[in-house]
């Protein structure tokens, strides 16, 4: 039997939590002397209460069997937060549409950072900086979740699904800990801060430093200029993002290594060096096509050859111009990077890294079995045999990924886009980048997609960010069996 009150209980421990961020926001906007001022605290309010209400006391040494609970606790939220997370919009009147607003709140939650916003510009700061705390929130979501779920008793048997912060199997530094999940969450917010204060140091604002360090730690993308990071045009920014960029699509838990002095987790760390080395290679790629085939000057090709290549690879969504315009190399090269993703235990979406790596490794092997088929040729990772149900449970979830993908662009075309838009929006939806090609490329915002097109694309959202399986086994009916 599922415990529902040890899933509401985690409910209402986290809506408790969205109403105390929702309060911040509302200190933001009352700092600006805003009419929103009085819709964020409202809003908080309703967050506090409902999670009041819906908090449920449990036994002492109550205990669950299986990890039902922890699957429904893990789709749920995001769900639960995103639709408290229209309250801002809807009461301050920046969104008068409910699909609009969940669409804003499921895209800052899951870090897509899709707007259907046309002037952001125009909305008011307490508004702009909830939307951008979305998405920082939405970053440290399974960390937040461990904080939330593991104290509710003692011997909670619950094993969360959704893997963001799982890190490398022999590389764990036990994340289904509190200690630990406070841990991963201090180094996410140290790593805030410093971007905070180098921003600062290159003269931006504070509140713009603030929310654009919260959309970059959490490879989110929302701005708070309607042309994006092309409103801060100085190299000296577009390194900075490019280098926290890379920073958030790191495995956190090697940040963690680092501080603690073994470098060698680091340095050793097969999927770090691959991240390496994908994104150099794309660099030079890319830098060289921008500076053989679009007059960039040397240096202006590297840097934003740099800056674009990390902020596909890494999912974050960042652009300095639209790449929609730069001839077919470019649009192939960017295409690309979108189906990658940062590291695993990162905040970045996308098939990650780690998978990439090993369909590389495996396919090494296969070629060397089809030589030697009597040779036991297993799979490493760190030094480390990754077992053989491993790879084949990595290649159901890629398989089901690009099924998932071709369905949406099968979905998005019938609204009358055309092949191009509609695959790479598809693409992008489920790797939780935001922008993409054809009609929703950089500089635009999706206001203009239909009511319902606009659901589809938070379902693919929230697919993507809880790497699909987590959502889709809920519509097994093997799942509610006993």
């Amino acid at each position: 039997m599922i415990n529902f009150r040890i899933i509401a209980r985690v409910f209402g421990l986290l809506l408790i939590f969205e109403g105390l961020f929702m309060l911040l926001s509302g200190g933001v906007s009352f700092l600006y002397r805003e009419h929103a001022t009085s819709s964020l605290l409202y809003s908080a309010l309703i967050n506090i209460i409902a999670g009041i209400i819906v908090f449920s006391p449990l036994r002492n040494e109550e205990r669950i069997s299986g990890n039902k609970e922890g699957y429904i606790i893990v789709t749920g939220i995001w769900v639960i937060f995103s639709l408290f997370g229209t309250l801002p919009y809807l009461l301050s009147g920046t969104l008068h549409s409910f699909g609009d607003a969940f669409f804003e709140s499921m895209s800052g939650f899951t870090t897509t950072g899709a707007t259907v916003f046309r002037d952001v510009e125009s909305l008011p700061h307490g508004i702009l900086f909830w939307r951008s705390l979305t998405q920082w929130l939405g970053g440290i979501g399974i960390i937040f979740i461990s904080l939330s779920a593991f104290p509710v008793v003692r011997s909670i048997n619950i094993q969360l699904a959704a893997t963001e912060f799982a890190g490398q199997p022999t590389d764990k530094i036990h994340p289904r800990t509190k200690e630990a999940a406070k841990r991963l969450i201090s180094i996410y917010a140290s790593i805030t801060l410093l971007e905070i204060i180098f921003l600062l140091i290159g003269k931006m604002s504070l509140f713009d430093a603030v929310c654009h360090s919260f959309s970059t730690m959490s490879t989110g993308g929302f701005s708070t200029h309607n042309n994006g990071l092309a409103a801060f045009s100085s190299p000296y920014f577009k390194i900075i993002f490019t280098i926290f960029m890379f920073f958030a699509g790191t495995n956190m838990t090697l940040f963690y290594f680092a501080v603690k002095g073994n470098f060698r987790k680091v340095t050793g760390n097969n999927e770090f060096v691959f991240y390496i080395i994908t994104c150099l290679s794309f660099i030079i790629l890319a830098s060289g096509a921008l500076y053989y085939f679009n007059g960039f000057s040397a240096g202006q090709a590297l840097l934003d050859g740099a800056f674009h290549v990390v902020s596909l690879v890494t999912t974050t969504g960042y652009y300095t111009f639209d790449f929609n315009l730069l001839g077919n190399i470019i649009i192939i090269l960017f295409f690309i990077l979108m189906f990658t993703g940062g590291s695993a235990g990162s905040t970045s979406g996308g098939i990650k890294i780690v998978r990439l790596l090993l369909i590389t490794k495996n396919s090494r092997q296969e070629m060397k079995r089809l030589v030697h088929p009597s040779a036991y040729l297993p799979v490493r990772l760190n030094n480390h045999v990754i077992p053989q149900t491993t790879i084949y449970n990595m290649l159901v979830f890629i398989t089901i990924y690009f099924l998932v993908m071709c369905a949406g662009t099968f979905i998005i075309s019938i609204m009358g886009y055309d092949f191009t838009t509609s695959f790479s929006t598809s693409a992008s939806m489920l790797g939780n980048i935001g922008p993409g090609l054809g009609k929703f490329g950089p500089f635009t915002n999706y206001s203009m997609v239909p009511a319902a097109g606009k659901w589809f694309l938070s379902l693919l959202m929230l697919l993507g960010r809880l790497e699909l399986l987590t959502v889709i086994i809920l519509f097994t009916g093997s799942f509610y069996k006993h």
